[in-house]
């Protein structure tokens, strides 16, 4: 599954990581203040400010990020050319190079949003002023906070769209290796239930699925590194919380603490849905096998074999939607209730007056950014348990190749068979 596409991925994987948190410690020990004299910000018209110069916050923000930016990419094009070097592999291109790619846009789209963010605080702010005095906030400045949004938002969607595109042709080649490596061994993985599906749909299932865990994963990491200090900094205006009183920075207290509490409570009433949908998956398989051999074959797919077959795809999809009933109960209600936690908490500050509804607006959406990351595992549970049997589908390939045994599950008869 992995080592098709990644060039030794027992040891890439945890470069990777140990690369990623030595060029982190690096920019903060010292490559953050080499701006002056490195970056390439200059060609754009936004040369890195010297100290204490003068100029608008967006400008020397825009230089500073400019060169994140060219240390950020000169970092991964290091960690791609030693890889290439090290390690070459047929799909390295993909498997590695593009990976850098999707990182950095993924991280520049966070980036992004915290400049909406930002712009939230400023407009709501404006908003306020226009509204308490006639003819406080004129025209121009209100349509050029709208052009100002807008041209971030067009930024936005450009990334997101072409990101989308080169994920989308990332996936394939992926599934393509996974493809090329069974198919050279059909030989022997032909007899195992479902083969011929698992090699035709599962890859592709398998590498989309991944795909989409591992950037949403980045995203919520990236996403907390960046709006966790803002959200520890805009805790000043909340002094204390209801029925709790004073606690520091009460906002990231409370992210974390309803973040844990949705994630304990999915994890537990979601602990049976892998096993029922690996399941699913060998009874849909089972029926389907049956009826592609009676295409050819009149004595298969009689109608009676067909109904035992039948007989377990019902029951089967019958004990997930039940799962899936208190499942989606405790989920359902946990994000819903979710919505209120950021005003709840701040309900002593709103009433005490001790904030404005631009400050307001930045902080529920900090707030909102920050728990999103935190409930990772919550939002992606049910991607994560489709994962979950696919995987388990494929390693049975890859086991039978080693003449390892087969799991517990794989060697349970389906009712209809018997």
């Amino acid at each position: 599954m992995f080592s098709s596409f990644f060039p030794n991925p027992r040891l890439l994987f945890p470069a990777a990581v140990l690369w990623t948190a030595l060029s982190i410690a690096f920019w903060y020990g010292s490559a953050r203040d080499l701006g002056p004299q490195l970056s390439l910000g200059g060609l754009v018209s936004f040369s890195y400010p010297p100290a204490g110069a003068d100029g608008t916050a967006v400008a020397v923000e825009t230089a500073r990020n400019i060169w994140l930016y060219q240390y950020m990419i000169v970092a991964g094009a290091l960690f791609v050319g030693l890889v290439g070097w090290l390690m070459p592999h047929r799909w390295f291109r993909w498997s590695i190079g593009v990976s850098a790619f999707i990182v950095f846009f993924l991280w520049f789209q966070v980036q992004l949003d915290v400049m909406i963010n930002s712009w939230f605080g400023t407009f709501y702010n404006m908003v306020q002023q226009a509204l308490g005095k006639p003819n406080a906030v004129t025209q121009e400045q209100f349509f050029g906070q709208l052009a100002t949004f807008g041209g971030i938002a067009l930024v936005y969607i450009t990334t997101a769209v072409l990101t989308a595109f080169v994920t989308s042709h990332y996936v394939f080649r992926w599934r393509t290796a996974m493809n090329d490596f069974y198919v050279a061994n059909w030989h022997r993985l032909r007899h195992i239930e479902g083969a011929s599906q698992r090699i035709q749909e599962d890859t592709q299932r398998f590498a989309s699925t991944l795909e989409q865990l591992g950037a949403s994963l980045i995203d919520a990491l990236m996403t907390l590194i960046a709006f966790l200090p803002i959200l520890w900094g805009l805790s000043a205006y909340v002094k204390e919380l209801p029925l709790v009183g004073e606690v520091p920075q009460a906002l990231v207290f409370v992210a974390v603490i309803w973040a844990a509490i949705g994630t304990a409570g999915l994890a537990f009433a979601g602990i049976r849905l892998p096993g029922l949908e690996f399941r699913n998956q060998r009874v849909e398989a089972a029926y389907r096998k049956e009826l592609v051999l009676g295409e050819d074959n009149a004595d298969r797919a009689q109608p009676p074999t067909l109904q035992g077959l039948f007989r377990d795809v019902r029951a089967n999809y019958f004990r997930l939607y039940w799962n899936f009933l208190y499942f989606n109960i405790v989920r359902y209600g946990y994000l819903q209730a979710g919505v209120l936690v950021p005003y709840v908490a701040l309900a002593p500050s709103i009433v005490a007056g001790g904030l404005t509804l631009g400050a307001m607006q930045q902080i529920i959406r900090a707030f909102g950014r920050v728990e999103g990351s935190f409930q990772y595992l919550v939002k992606s549970w049910t991607t994560i348990v489709s994962l979950i049997s696919i995987y388990k589908r494929l390693r049975a390939f890859e086991a039978l190749m080693r003449d390892e045994p087969l799991d517990v599950i794989e060697a349970e008869v389906i009712l209809g068979q018997r």
